[in-house]
């Protein structure tokens, strides 16, 4: 799996980080998204799937 970000379109909602926070963060500053590891382990797909799913603004995207 390969998690792919588009920080752009990041609108700080933070669904992400409540989803997957071992893959995900925010910046202080102002709550962008952080990836904090691009190839998660298998054990962590599900969180990160939900984490893509839950985004509001659509900027997580997985490569198999």
């Amino acid at each position: 799996m390969k998690v792919i970000v588009d920080f752009h379109k990041c609108v700080s909602a933070g669904q992400c980080v409540m989803s997957a926070p071992d893959v995900f963060d925010q910046r202080e500053d102002d709550g962008v998204v952080v990836l904090l590891t691009e190839n998660p382990p298998d054990e962590l797909s599900g969180e990160v799937r939900e984490a893509a799913t839950l985004c509001p603004a659509l900027a997580i995207d997985i490569e198999d």
